[in-house]
């Protein structure tokens, strides 16, 4: 019997946690121009579920996908690693 695939993993900020249960996480990137050489900064915004609305504006957190829960949303807060100051 073969076992689950892995799941992706992100580490990022929380941009807004004004809605019910989600927020909204900026994962942060940095990209390799193909031509130029310079590196590029490229941000990523994803909906996160977040089951006991416990994460704030600002917090560090870590994200991993799952199967789609709505339109936009298919990744969940696994755990908060910094809370915000």
């Amino acid at each position: 019997m073969e076992g689950r695939n892995l799941r992706k993993e992100r580490t990022g900020l929380v941009a807004s946690s004004s809605m019910d249960k989600s927020v909204t996480v900026d994962i942060r990137s940095k990209i390799k121009h193909p031509r130029y050489g310079k590196y590029l900064k490229k941000t990523t915004r994803l909906m996160a579920h977040d089951e006991n609305n416990e994460c704030g504006i600002g917090d560090t957190v870590r994200i991993m996908e799952i199967r789609p829960l709505s339109k936009n949303k298919c990744w969940r807060v696994v755990e908060i690693i910094e809370k915000a100051k």
